[in-house]
């Protein structure tokens, strides 16, 4: 039996609070918040395979496994590049030595901290990392080529710094951010090689060795790379792929850095001896064997 209710008072209490994502997108995933002129957005971005609005759905999610394999792969590829380092420094190219160990150090941590999932290790911010890979990257291509067009001075390496720095900034992830640099010191290296062969009226490189050996195999080994990293990386393959391009980068680098420059032949002049109250005038070329002894003038020893 019911009965109505009279004076009766309830006491309501209503907390309310927002949260742009899900538990904050978890382990998983990072909340992104997109802002279109008055609208705000929220939604998880997963890695690693997870789905789902708070990215909790594991169906195709990556096991641990196969994290620790793209992690080791991305990371231990970089060991490629003590080979070019060897080389480098056996040829006495220190400072493209130096740029080499400074990117195969900061790709290999970057790498270490870029990882989707939970295999993940950063020494320092991400954003640091980041830079100093990609500039490294890019380093070691305009030092290599410019090393190829036997060029010293600094201000070449000091220019391709400071500009190379100011188009990461602008665009760190832009194809031409890596092909620019690549095409404007490849076109260094060719005025450079023009004007050795004008001057030196043969071909340069002069030996067909150098390049049935070296550039050659070495330009297709590049090209290669290049060709990789544009039209076939995915992010699906990316672990694999861009490992294949730490190894082939790195490989090419090897093929194409020059030999150690010869020391310049030219000898100053001989020195000249005195003797007891008369100095001998040695006939330099007499000395070199450029002529026959027998045909020396007498006029080689004088009064001082």
């Amino acid at each position: 039996r019911f009965e109505p209710c009279t004076n009766v008072t309830a006491e309501v209490y209503l907390r309310a609070y927002l949260s742009p994502c899900i538990n904050d997108c978890g382990i998983y995933g990072q909340c992104k918040l997109l802002r279109t002129n008055n609208y705000l957005y929220a939604a998880c971005e997963c890695k690693a395979g997870w789905n789902g609005w708070g990215c909790t759905d594991n169906a195709e999610a990556f096991s641990y496994g196969f994290q620790l394999l793209s992690t080791l792969l991305l990371c231990l590829s970089n060991v490629m590049f003590v080979p070019p380092v060897a080389i480098a420094v056996r040829s006495h190219y220190l400072l493209e030595a130096a740029i080499y160990i400074f990117t195969m150090f900061f790709s290999t941590f970057y790498h270490a901290c870029d990882q989707p999932g939970i295999v993940v290790f950063c020494i320092m911010e991400y954003d640091v990392l980041q830079f100093c890979d990609f500039l490294g990257s890019l380093m070691s291509v305009w030092v290599t080529v410019i090393a190829m067009a036997r060029l010293q001075p600094v201000v070449l390496y000091l220019l391709g710094a400071m500009l190379l720095s100011m188009a990461l900034q602008m665009d760190r992830h832009g194809l031409w951010n890596l092909l620019g640099p690549s095409l404007f010191a490849l076109g260094i290296m060719a005025i450079a090689w023009m004007a050795r062969t004008i001057r030196r009226r043969h071909c340069y490189p002069p030996t067909w060795k150098r390049w049935a050996f070296y550039l050659c195999p070495g330009a297709l080994i590049a090209v290669a790379a290049m060709l990789l990293y544009t039209f076939v990386e995915t992010e699906e393959n990316y672990f694999y792929i861009h490992s294949i391009w730490h190894l082939l980068i790195a490989g090419s680098i090897g093929f194409l850095l020059p030999p150690r420059a010869k020391p310049s032949r030219r000898l100053g002049p001989l020195p000249r001896r005195k003797g007891c109250g008369y100095q001998l005038c040695i006939n330099e070329q007499e000395e070199l064997g450029l002529i026959d002894p027998a045909m020396a003038s007498i006029n080689s020893i004088c009064t001082s």
